[in-house]
């Protein structure tokens, strides 16, 4: 999504100062990797007695990647202020426990993680063997240093019934805009799990009339190398509200563009002021890789995800890949999937002079609009996801949830004849969104939910299989739901045309474009219930939450009502 950057002065790319990969194998990175996430020990390798000035769980701890029988525990450490410390160059040992209390009393499971300093003396513990549908109570020990406890869960086995998931739904939280004090309130929403849509940091050197501006390790003022990246992860982590939340539940994670770069699609870079510069493809794959790395250090996600992300920093032409997409099942009440609409995605069509990154296209003047090539998620993506719907179908969720990156539903932003759509979204992509509606129809799926972000704005509505069709047959012809959520802090354009973007688009029946916040969605065998919480001012920590709507969606009914 566009958002208005600082002017910046253009420097030769690339950058004197990007750091070389040490020369290590691909198969050796994957290797040191996958020890430390499996608790493999590396004889040798590690510093068991190492000491700290300080503790050096500073960016806190999170759980993830959630099954029925294991969960990922991360962590990485890092002291408050940049030291010469011996310890910063060498692996580090890090204990974890898994424990029914609180107090570890009753300890389930512990072992050892590798903190390795390739991959920033990130922790990516994966324990399994859990029992399942379970909480449990997490930490982790580095030397003398011992971390703040975490809370986590397993979810119940496919099949399992199951009575009530409570989930919230997130993204887009640039730190420049506002404090991340909704995650304060989301802790109290009893929840299972969170799951993020995107935008977890943004990559620009600051905001216009931001209310604060980060440090910059970088003389271009953006966010380039892996060591910028780090920094910046470092930074939106350092929120205590944000460190709170992970500590409070399992998070199920994807990406969206500014994890890397603004309107980013597939190979290609996007669009943040500087775009120019990155004239070589080979340059932007760097960026893209090293982007997908420090992703990966930061995240409570599996080894598994990397697949050639660390290639990608040693052959720079080959590019990076990380398989983030997933499916898990909660019981017989929900499949909840999690795609990736930005790694694989085609180039944006039509853009304003032709650009880089998104704008707003009327079709009748791109002549390859509705290109049946045309993909956002990638070809293996769908097959893949087609293959997960019959799955569901026969296992029997009553729900079916996609998380995904952004709006699904049509919108045109222009009202009267003419039309004016987001190329960037499923608008530019409309083959490719009637794919997998047609998937959800073949395969008669039940109870499609697409949850989503990017917007910075709130949109209910309902998914339709023919967006021509008139407004008295929308609800009728509807196949799913959608629920679109706003920004945590990212700022949107105001509510000014709100009200004629609902007229021209009768599937959707509640839009706003001003409060900030999150969204809690309640699934039972009979019911989805959803409500949309929002905080009155991003720029203070002591903002209070209030309801700004509710919905409830009927099983075997996809219809959404307001209540």
């Amino acid at each position: 999504m566009v958002v208005a950057a600082c002017n910046a002065p253009l420097p030769v790319w690339p950058p004197a100062d990007f750091p070389p990969m040490k020369p290590m194998e691909r198969r050796e990175l994957l290797r040191l990797a996958v020890a430390g996430a499996s608790s493999l020990w590396l004889p040798g390798t590690a510093q068991s007695q190492t000491r700290f000035n300080s503790s050096p769980f500073t960016l806190g701890i999170a759980s993830g990647s959630p099954t029925s029988e294991s969960v990922v525990l991360w962590t990485r450490l890092l002291l408050p202020a940049a030291t010469d410390a011996a310890w910063e160059r060498e692996p580090v040992a890090v204990q974890w426990e898994v424990a029914h209390d609180d107090q570890f009393v009753r300890i389930v499971q512990s072992g050892r993680a590798m903190a390795l300093p390739e991959l920033a003396h990130s922790v990516h513990a994966e324990v399994s063997g859990l029992e399942p549908d379970h909480w449990y109570f997490y930490r982790f020990m580095a030397g003398d240093a011992i971390s703040p406890v975490g809370r986590t869960r397993t979810f119940p086995r496919s099949g399992a019934k199951v009575a009530r998931l409570r989930l919230a739904y997130a993204s887009c939280q640039r730190w420049e805009h506002g404090y991340f004090s909704a995650y304060r309130h989301m802790r109290e929403e009893n929840l299972d799990a969170v799951m993020f849509l995107g935008d977890y940091i943004y990559e620009y050197p600051g905001a216009p009339n931001g209310l604060r501006l980060p440090n910059m390790t970088s003389s271009l003022g953006f966010v380039v190398t892996l060591d910028d990246y780090r920094a910046r992860y470092a930074l939106h982590k350092s929120e205590p509200d944000l460190q709170a939340m992970h500590a409070a539940c399992p998070w199920l994670m994807t990406w969206d563009d500014h994890e890397v770069q603004n309107d980013y699609a597939g190979l290609q870079a996007g669009n943040s002021s500087m775009a120019d510069i990155f004239s070589k493809p080979a340059d932007f794959v760097r960026r893209r890789a090293a982007a997908y790395q420090a992703y990966y250090e930061h995240m409570p996600i599996r080894a598994a995800t990397l697949t050639k992300a660390l290639n990608g920093l040693i052959h720079h032409d080959s590019g990076a890949e990380m398989r983030i997409y997933s499916r898990v099942d909660f019981g017989n009440l929900a499949a909840l999937y999690l795609l990736d609409a930005r790694q694989y995605k085609d180039p944006q069509l039509c853009s304003k002079d032709g650009g880089l990154g998104s704008s707003q296209v009327n079709p009748a003047n791109c002549a390859a609009w509705s290109d049946p090539r045309r993909t956002m998620l990638g070809q293996q993506q769908e097959s893949w996801l087609s293959g997960e719907f019959g799955r569901a179908v026969q296992s029997g969720q009553t729900w079916n949830v996609v998380g995904q990156q952004t709006l699904f539903g049509q919108r045109d932003n222009k009202p009267g004849a003419e039309q004016a759509f987001f190329n960037d979204g499923w608008d530019g992509y409309s083959a490719a969104r009637s794919r997998l509606t047609d998937a959800l129809q073949k395969g008669a799926v039940r109870n499609p939910v697409f949850l989503g972000g990017d917007v910075h704005e709130n949109w209910v509505g309902h998914i339709k299989g023919d967006y021509a069709q008139t407004q008295a047959a929308q609800s009728r012809a509807a196949i799913g739901v959608e629920f679109c959520g706003t920004s945590i802090t990212s700022r949107s354009g105001g509510n000014s045309k709100t009200a004629e973007r609902l007229a021209e688009n009768p599937h959707f029946v509640f839009a706003d474009a001003q409060r900030k916040g999150y969204g809690v969605a309640e699934f039972t065998p009979g019911q989805l219930t959803t409500t949309l919480r929002v905080v009155d001012d991003v720029t203070r920590r002591d903002t209070r939450i209030e309801t700004l709507a509710s919905f409830v969606v009927q099983a075997g009914r996809p219809v959404v009502e307001k209540i």
